[in-house]
């Protein structure tokens, strides 16, 4: 009996310490400008009634990025300059991540399909190429499989819709054990308030083929944004509802535009996974990166460019 009262004892203080920990963490104010691209002016915009980070460059025809999960716009700081030269280049933060709302939601695929058209709708963009990289890949796809009138092209790299969203979870060990934790109710939060940089660091250099491609900026960048008030619970939502990416996958086969398949060599999708992406797309093209993993705009960016001005072109690459 006294062994069981002392038990509970230190589960209560652990989790009375990650209330501590995260009750004491600094807030982050939102950046002024981008350190990668001082020129470009941040923004924000409503959109479905929630204030969204944003930016927009370059002239030509309208091409959105969306970023992966855990991640923000941030994420392609390696490609947009380039892109503006071919592109009007718009890329966003999603509610819950960056430096957007924060909102109390569901976090599952129809909440982000939704915001994302509601983005289109509030800028009327008309003829857009969608490129995203992982849920942003899935998100695309979605919109497409909605025959949304505004969406000419789809480029849709390494898309999270597989393992029922548990995809990230194979970039190692550390990441199995976080996502494991994660669903559990009392657990799960109080994990994710001790949260540290270096187990975020070791979660994403498992999507890149080499550490070095993720800058030290960015690591400590994406840090930062974790520990905006309630950031973390927002990523509890979007792991809980990780399944809501497989199912949503089978509305792939509604799509009538143009698809482009982009796979990193070592991304954590399996080839019977990719290969069952390309046959519920009508007509979709794939295309695989080699020495490349899942985050594709940091690992191999050169590619990515080429590729995105080739979907849009209809140039073979």
């Amino acid at each position: 009996m006294i062994q069981i009262l002392i038990l509970i004892g230190a589960v209560v203080a652990v989790i009375a310490v990650s209330f501590v920990v995260e009750a004491l963490r600094p807030r982050p104010q939102a950046p002024e400008r981008l350190s990668w691209a001082p020129d470009i002016p941040v923004r924000y915009a409503e959109v479905n009634g929630l204030r969204l980070r944003y930016i927009q460059t370059g002239q030509g025809p309208s091409l959105v990025l969306l970023h992966t999960l855990r991640t923000q716009l941030d994420l392609f700081e390696k490609v947009i300059p380039d892109l503006a030269n071919d592109f009007t280049v718009f890329a966003l933060d999603y509610p819950g991540h960056g430096y957007s709302d924060i909102p109390t939601a569901k976090y599952d695929a129809p909440f982000f399909t939704d915001t994302i058209e509601g983005f289109l709708n509030t800028f009327d963009l008309r003829e857009v190429t969608l490129a995203g990289v992982s849920i942003g890949a899935s998100i695309a796809l979605l919109i497409a499989a909605r025959n949304n009138p505004r969406v000419s092209h789809v480029v849709a790299m390494n898309p999270y819709d597989y393992a029922n969203g548990r995809g990230m979870a194979r970039s190692s060990w550390l990441a199995r054990v976080i996502f494991a934790a994660a669903v559990v109710p009392v657990l799960g939060e109080t994990v994710m308030r001790l949260r540290n940089f270096l187990v975020m660091r070791n979660i994403l250099n498992g999507g890149v083929t080499d550490p070095r491609l993720i800058s030290p900026a960015l690591l400590k960048e994406m840090y930062r944004v974790g520990n905006r008030r309630g950031h973390y619970r927002a990523f509890i939502a979007l792991l809980r509802n990780a399944a809501s990416w497989e199912r949503a996958a089978q509305e792939y086969s509604r799509i009538r535009v143009p698809v482009l398949l982009i796979w990193g060599e070592k991304d954590w999708a399996r080839d019977t996974e990719r290969e069952l992406d390309g046959r519920i797309i009508p007509r979709a093209r794939m295309v695989t990166i080699k020495r490349a993993g899942h985050f594709l705009p940091l690992d191999r960016p050169d590619a990515v460019i080429e590729l995105v001005r080739g979907a849009v072109r209809n140039v073979p690459n």
